[in-house]
């Protein structure tokens, strides 16, 4: 051994005795590495690999123009690298170079989460970076509602090509994807029970009103199937006594129920009804928000709003809103909507 050879094993051999690591588990690391570096593919290819991949997993289509966006992104950045040799460090500062919000990096930092881990499986990196980038906490936000004035509103203002979209939002707190990807079939409104159950209440009669109410009850709801829900779980909602008289019209009607160029169209009602700005999911956050008020059931709406725990109600999706405020809320009904008149005698 050569004197140089010598005095470089015992820099190494002291170097890493605090760690408790032998010179020859060092190499061996070391060679791994390189070799694994040298072995592995471009962010470019891995990318566009994987996209590939994805588009033939039967993924929703909006997910998927999400992930080339993002990870085209990243892949314009970090273009020729090899993946296997882009570390937490870099990742995190690439990530704090942008001026994103906390959702929107913590997403970035999600998808990019899913790519490395599908690296490691084509054997192109050994482990996923990203485990060592922290999420960003997000501050909350203001929850934004609607009051039941604004919502008279803009069902005033809706056509009645879009009235469906907000009643299903503000009433049953399907969310917009959701609402896309819904069809009349998957409404189950049962229009003889509603009928003699409303005819009863007009009766009076309590033991009438019992026995319709319970078959009606049980008979409106709306189905959100596992394909068309964010979470890929199928759930329920029941339909509320005003939201099924706002929807008594639309009864019998075939195909998706939303019309096409439906974002132009949502614009066009939120200005007839007065909105500069449009809060962030104002729908479902004043469902959730109402919904607790008045009927006072937290676990019933977690489920109905596709949540595993009431965690992320109180968290997320509720504002306090008093009672009476809340009675008069779900008090809207198309009685005091002319507009419906034309659309129930077509």
């Amino acid at each position: 051994m050569s004197t140089r050879l010598r005095s470089e094993a015992i820099e190494a051999a002291s170097i890493l005795e605090p760690l408790g690591v032998s010179i020859v588990t060092a190499a061996k690391f070391y060679a791994d590495r390189n070799r694994l570096v040298a072995e592995s593919v471009s962010v470019e290819t891995a990318v566009s690999e994987f996209l590939a991949a994805r588009k033939h997993d039967n993924l929703r289509r909006r997910y998927l123009v999400d992930l080339r966006v993002r990870l085209n992104r990243f892949a314009s950045s970090f273009g020729e690298r090899k993946i296997a040799s882009i570390s937490a460090g870099e990742i995190d500062v690439w990530l704090r170079s942008f001026q994103w919000s906390p959702l929107s990096r913590n997403t970035m930092r999600g998808r990019l989460s899913v790519l490395f881990g599908y690296a490691i499986g084509r054997g192109w990196c050994e482990s996923n970076p990203i485990e060592e980038v922290r999420k960003v906490k997000s501050g909350g936000g203001t929850i934004e509602i609607l009051t039941p004035e604004q919502l008279s509103r803009l069902l005033e203002a809706s056509s009645e090509e879009t009235l469906p979209y907000h009643l299903l939002g503000a009433f049953a707190g399907l969310r917009r994807a959701e609402i896309e990807r819904l069809e009349w079939k998957d409404i189950h409104f049962d229009l003889v029970k509603y009928r003699s159950f409303t005819q009863a209440r007009v009766s009076g009669d309590k033991a009438a009103i019992a026995k319709a109410e319970k078959e009606w009850r049980a008979s409106a709801l709306i189905e959100v199937p596992a394909l068309k829900a964010k979470t890929a779980s199928r759930r329920f909602v029941q339909i509320q006594d005003n939201l099924a008289a706002w929807l008594e019209p639309y009864i019998g009607r075939l195909g998706n129920i939303c019309p096409r160029n439906l974002p132009v169209k949502l614009e066009t009602d939120r200005r007839s009804a007065g909105f500069i700005s449009w809060p962030v999911n104002a729908l479902r956050h004043s469902f959730a928000s109402y919904h607790l008020a008045h009927f006072q059931d937290a676990a019933k709406l977690a489920l109905e709003l596709g949540h595993t725990s009431q965690d992320l109600l109180f968290k997320h999706y509720r504002e306090l809103v008093k009672p009476e405020v809340a009675a008069k809320y779900w008090s809207i009904a198309p009685e005091i909507q002319t507009k419906l008149v034309a659309i129930g005698a077509a």
